[in-house]
């Protein structure tokens, strides 16, 4: 078997007694419990290490997978420049591996390397392993932005690779659940942090690989988790085998979820292909949305689709309402995959003869011209759920007390320069947020004078 045994582990440098100064008893069952971990990898005598690790390199649309015969790394940024590392890299594996996510379609590899240094969330685990376990090598994998079906697939790239080398591997996903769970910790405190924690780790004893899958994105950043990405990575390396999973510890001392938790691995079992569970529920859920969608959002589909599929552009449906083909005004339409952003145009005043002219441009626009995406590929157009915003005319305002999240979107202009965010946003909690994102998108500084403008949508679904 060339993936020997998978392991959930925290990154919290306090817990390493140089940086803690004590501090670190306050969490000793972590602790204890990676002190277990570190010698079940060493008794499992793997050839190669695999850290997936969400503070090195990371890019949108690419794995990166760090180069080279060697690396080193200490914590002098936590005050403890004595602690160092050096690990030996396994450049075989490394080349082979990029070279099975390039015939699987997966971007990564091992250009773009910004910083060679090993992070904070290897180091730990290297801390705790390399007391127990000397000889292997290492192979370190930073995350991206992309999906989290995209992130399991790169994870069967990882298993395939060991069993093509017949490389026996132990795969270390490093990652710390939410910094959400109490007031006075990093990032302060929200429900969702809590859930998060709560669900998370049911999964984790479940060894319920598909309930990774279906975290969404918008609550995955209320919860302001860490190590999602890399464990779902993990759930790929592990894809189609039964587990038995053991949650050694959870605690949330310090306002962050630190879990450590074993996977052993068991016979092949076909009903454990958790990305196409996945992707066949998500499908389901298209075909059930598309029965449901009013003119709007049907409008929206079909326009993308036709152009898509064939280079040309759809006719408004006979019979279409009056409020599409007789009336004007700015429409934005949003694509999500995933529940991830996919693409997102619009405008802010009309300029078509009606809605629904608006609606098939701007459509088509989210989709193959939105500069923060490639444009969308026919084999995307099933995963994609639709939004479509008709917004009223904007109004001026003197003051962010005229605001409100919820019903009013804002415009914000200096000079030349203009933003809008859209209202009822999720993750967009604050008038404060609110103005301060619209203007990034503008590219306004803090210290430019600005004009604002409310407005109100009506959002078909």
């Amino acid at each position: 078997m060339a993936l020997l045994g998978a392991f959930i582990v925290p990154h919290p440098p306090l817990i390493i007694p140089e940086v803690g100064k004590g501090d670190e008893k306050k969490v000793i069952d972590t602790i204890n419990s990676y002190q277990e971990v570190a010698r079940r990898i060493a008794a499992l005598e793997p050839d190669t290490i695999i850290i997936t690790s969400p503070h090195t390199i990371m890019y949108s649309d690419y794995f990166h997978i760090s180069p080279g015969k060697t690396a080193k790394g200490d914590f002098g940024r936590f005050g403890a420049k004595k602690v160092s590392f050096q690990a030996e890299y396994d450049e075989e594996f490394i080349e082979a591996l990029e070279a099975e996510a390039e015939r699987k379609g997966i971007e990564a590899g091992t250009l773009g390397e910004k910083d060679a240094s090993l992070d904070h969330g290897t180091m730990v685990p290297l801390y705790f392993i390399n007391e127990y376990c000397k000889k292997y090598k290492l192979v370190r994998i930073g995350l991206s932005g992309l999906s989290l079906p995209d992130h399991y697939r790169f994870g069967r790239c990882i298993t395939s690779t060991a069993e093509r080398l017949n490389r026996n591997i132990v795969f270390v996903a490093s990652g710390d659940l939410s910094h959400k769970l109490k007031e006075d910790g990093p990032y302060g405190f929200s429900e969702e942090g809590i859930r998060f924690d709560q669900e998370l780790t049911a999964a984790m004893r479940e060894g319920n690989f598909l309930k990774f899958l279906e975290f969404a994105p918008d609550f995955c950043e209320a919860a302001a988790e860490c190590g999602l990405k890399s464990f779902v990575i993990m759930a790929g390396a592990l894809t189609g085998r039964k587990v038995t999973s053991e949650l050694l510890s959870y605690e949330g001392t310090y306002g962050v979820g630190y879990a450590v938790c074993e996977f052993r691995i068991g016979e092949k079992e076909e009903k454990r292909h958790f990305d196409q569970i996945f992707t066949e529920k998500q499908l389901e859920l298209a075909k059930e949305r598309q029965k449901y969608e009013d003119s709007f959002v049907h409008l929206a589909r079909i326009s993308l689709e036709t152009f898509v599929t064939t280079g040309k552009h759809a006719k408004i449906p006979e019979k279409s309402p009056d409020e599409l083909t007789k009336r004007r005004a700015g429409v934005f339409v949003s694509l999500k995959k995933y529940g991830s952003l996919r693409g997102c145009i619009g405008t802010i005043a009309p300029v078509t003869g009606s809605i629904a002219e608006e609606i098939m441009r701007n459509a088509i626009s989210s989709g193959t011209e939105d500069p923060r995406f490639p444009p969308v590929s026919d084999k995307e157009l099933t995963e994609l759920v639709y939004s479509v915003d008709v917004l009223a005319d904007p109004e001026p305002i003197h003051s962010k007390s005229e605001l409100d999240v919820k019903r009013y979107g804002v415009i914000v202009t200096s000079g030349r320069k203009r933003g809008l965010l859209l209202p009822n946003l999720e993750g967009v909690d604050t008038v404060e947020e609110q103005i301060s994102i619209a203007k990034k998108k503008a590219g306004i500084y803090d210290n430019e004078d600005i004009k604002m403008e409310r407005f109100e949508v009506v959002r078909h679904k």
